[in-house]
């Protein structure tokens, strides 16, 4: 099995990230790089920083999200940029992602957003959003699929059901926490180990390793947690 931990980088510091993925390189299957560190970075920067670890997957989380055209240009703009992953929010509709998936490279994975980790059923209220969390995913996968894309982000809550409904799914899954750490702003979260065997393909981690006294050896114990 690939190794499914992938390391969140969030910062906008390229020399921290570069000192992070250093770390870590050795102990995981990818790591992620949001909009924290592109929006400091740009395409240039996630260029630089996969070109120093080539074996390494890019999960780049953009979480696009506009009109269909809009989207399909911004895809595009990413032509010349590495990533293995890329999202776009399922909520932006079929068309949007449909557009998303024709302008992506075509050896990589497009997967939507469902609901945001750090949300609960009180939170999808006050969107406008009724019911469990779990019902919003399964309607925004139903979507993902249709507009065929490769997958989707969830939690480890609501992913043993998706992989039941949608069997070569990729389902990415943030919140992740290993036992007695501090979950921070998520909400839904599940140790590696759970996720994994619930049906997860990528476990996304990041402060437990990134925020770690020894990031390397946070990478390590995680990783060694799934055999």
């Amino acid at each position: 099995m690939r190794n499914p931990v992938f390391c969140a980088i969030d910062t906008a510091d390229y020399d921290h990230a570069l000192e992070l993925l250093h770390a870590v390189k050795a102990e995981v299957g990818g790591i992620k790089l949001g909009l924290e560190f592109f929006m400091a970075n740009g395409p240039v920067g996630v260029t630089a920083l996969a070109g120093y670890e080539q074996g390494l997957g890019v999960f780049l989380d953009l979480k696009l999200h506009d009109i269909p055209n809009t989207v399909a240009k911004a895809v595009r703009a990413l032509a010349a940029c590495p990533y293995d992953i890329l999202t776009v929010h399922a909520a932006g509709g079929l068309d949007m992602m449909r557009a998303a998936r024709a302008e992506a490279q075509e050896t990589a994975k497009v997967v939507g957003v469902s609901v945001l980790t750090s949300m609960d059923a009180g939170d999808l209220a006050a969107t406008g959003v009724a019911g469990a969390p779990a019902d919003q995913v399964r309607r925004l996968a139903g979507l993902a699929q249709e507009a065929g894309l490769d997958g989707i982000v969830c939690s480890a809550h609501e992913v043993a059901a998706m992989r039941s409904a949608w069997p070569d799914g990729v389902f990415v899954v943030p919140g992740i926490r290993p036992a007695g750490s501090n979950i921070g702003d998520q909400k839904r979260v599940m140790t590696p180990a759970a996720a994994l065997a619930a049906g997860a393909s990528v476990l996304v981690v990041g402060r437990p390793i990134t925020e770690a006294d020894d990031p390397a050896a946070a990478a390590h114990a995680i990783v060694h947690s799934l055999s």
